[in-house]
């Protein structure tokens, strides 16, 4: 299949997700993502392949994307098809898409290994492709076991990642390990960057590698402003039985440990020198200069998905409110899944 056909499927998957008469059906099949998962709300699940198909499936964004990877112009990125065996994260809505993409972008065949927590919406967008295109049927393979594969992409926990690597030691691969994301605060922000930096906290109840887990404040820093613009947000989590079980469980442990913490009725905020907060939990930590961020941030860069601050003013970060709405550029762990791909 040429390059072009394939990313005119990726097009065609895009003006459909977003297009009216699609919606029904998308609203149906993330309420069947939610009986299996509960914490995939349909709005989360919803709001997930809206970003995939206005982040990722538009024929612009695709073309550059691709055409940075083709050494002549109308020439394939790879000449030789391999299998690449992809196991896929579930953490958060349909987060093994981008792989995906990758793979068949780059004009490999795909097997898929799904997370039996993100089955539902991968599988049905693999269906949704194979029906715009039949042809894709020949290129996508779900499977339990991915013996087969020439190389691999794999996502998961820091202890899985170990099996990963012995497994997967003798092919060429991608092992990603556990990551999370930052937000630097410089004591100048007010209620529209506390806002945008509530989602990069909460959306999706915290669980992806692009949310922010750890915030970065100037020494004396006063937290009021900052939780009480969150406060109106408290019906939303809370609605939700599995983070309100996670929040009262970590209040509780701070309350009988005498743990210093501050709480605005749904997100716990303590000092902490970890990376990875529980869910319903926001770290901080303080500093003083910037050459102290900067220096903090080098020694924790390979535990650090994404840094984010108002209006992307530290260099090498993005915009408040933009964590979870990563490019087709914006490769897990800073890995260059097309580079890696294209080398097979």
């Amino acid at each position: 299949m040429l390059l072009s056909e394939r990313l005119q499927t990726f097009v065609a998957l895009g003006d459909f997700l977003r297009s009216a008469d699609a919606q029904p059906e998308l609203a149906q099949i993330a309420q069947q993502a939610n009986y299996k998962n509960n914490w995939f709300t349909l709005e989360n699940s919803l709001n997930a392949l809206q970003a995939i198909a206005n982040e990722f499936l538009v024929a612009d964004k695709l073309s550059a994307w691709v055409n940075q990877y083709i050494d002549i112009p109308g020439e394939e990125p790879i000449k030789t098809p391999r299998a690449v065996g992809v196991v896929m994260a579930g953490n958060i809505p349909a987060v093994g898409f981008h792989d995906m993409l990758c793979v068949l972008a780059s004009g490999h065949k795909l097997m898929a290994k799904l997370s039996s927590q993100d089955f539902v919406l991968i599988h049905y967008l693999i269906q949704k492709l194979k029906e715009i295109n039949p042809a894709f049927t020949e290129l996508i393979v779900e499977a339990d076991r991915l013996n087969a594969a020439e190389a691999y992409i794999a996502t998961g926990s820091n202890n899985t990642a170990r099996y990963f690597e012995y497994y997967f030691a003798k092919k060429p691969h991608i092992i990603r390990k556990n990551r999370t994301s930052v937000g630097l605060l410089m004591g100048e922000e007010g209620e529209e960057e506390f806002l945008k930096l509530s989602h990069d906290i909460s959306d999706y109840y915290g669980l992806g590698c692009r949310n922010v887990s750890t915030i970065l404040v100037p020494d004396g820093y006063d937290f009021t402003p900052f939780l009480r613009t969150l406060e109106p947000q408290v019906s939303i989590y809370l609605n939700n039985h599995k983070y309100q079980n996670n929040y009262d469980y970590n209040k509780s442990i701070y309350l009988i440990n005498a743990i210093p913490h501050l709480d605005n009725g749904y997100l716990l905020l303590t000092e902490n020198d970890g990376l990875v907060s529980p869910i319903s939990v926001l770290y901080f930590q303080t500093y003083q200069t910037q050459a102290d961020v900067t220096a903090w941030l080098a020694n924790h860069a390979d535990q650090i998905q994404v840094v984010a601050s108002a209006k992307g003013w530290y260099p090498s970060s993005v915009a408040f409110g933009s964590t979870q709405r990563p490019s087709l550029a914006d490769y897990a762990d800073g890995i260059d899944t097309m580079a890696f791909l294209k080398k097979l």
